[in-house]
């Protein structure tokens, strides 16, 4: 990683930490997880880890024996924008030493859940973290947004055609960079550009059959990966 980039990351971290107070990207939540994760074999190349928000949280829970049988790793954390999530990437993705990363994030960007959205700074989030994720020789399966009408915590701020602008950016990127784009969206949306009622618990987060919708669609990638 580049050494101006590293402090660069490490002087938002504690611009952060004296704003508000706490830990904000949340460095914590899986400290002892990653603590006990196990070192692999140098020919052990089966390693996936998730980094996402409550989609990707409340997948272990709903459908635990998805990862328990893949022996995948999940750090999602509940309400997490990109910017989070960019600060806590070494730490909970580079450094278990994986050979997949899966990322979904920025519906809770859209949502505005830690300050007003842009699409650019969302983006560039998600690109420093592919960009991080190839310099330290992770192979990175960049999802697509969930459709989303609206927020039942944040009425009002009309994501569907934002979640839209948003995937689009991230398919042209991982095109751009020969990165493993996996499309949810086109499976799972409905003639509003929300999410199917039958496929939800909200309008944003997949209940069962949601997560039953996005597995095969992400195994079939993740194979194709492992198997390069």
């Amino acid at each position: 990683m580049n050494i101006k980039k590293f402090f660069y990351l490490a002087f938002l971290n504690s611009l952060c930490s004296i704003s508000y107070g706490q830990d904000w990207p949340n460095l914590n939540r899986y400290k002892e997880e990653n603590s006990k994760v196990q070192v692999l074999n140098a020919k052990d190349h089966s390693r996936v880890v998730f980094m996402g928000n409550s989609i990707t949280e409340g997948w272990l829970s709903k459908r635990p024996d998805f990862f328990s049988v893949n022996k995948y790793i999940n750090r999602g954390i509940s309400g997490q924008t990109t910017p989070q999530m960019l600060l806590r990437f070494r730490q909970d993705v580079i450094a278990l030493k994986p050979s997949v990363v899966v990322i979904l994030a920025g519906i809770n960007d859209i949502a505005q859940n830690t300050g007003p959205y842009s699409l650019e700074a969302t983006s560039g989030n998600l690109f420093s973290m592919c960009e991080l994720a190839k310099q330290n020789g992770i192979k990175v399966i960049l999802c697509s947004v969930l459709p989303a009408a609206d927020f039942p915590w944040k009425r009002g701020v009309e994501p569907a055609q934002k979640v839209i602008e948003l995937n689009k950016v991230l398919k042209e990127y991982a095109e751009k960079n020969k990165l493993f784009y996996v499309d949810y969206f086109s499976a799972m949306v409905n003639e509003k550009f929300g999410l199917k009622e039958e496929l939800g618990t909200d309008g944003v987060h997949p209940n069962e059959a949601g997560y039953a919708i996005m597995e095969p669609i992400l195994q079939k990638t993740i194979s194709k990966v492992l198997k390069k």
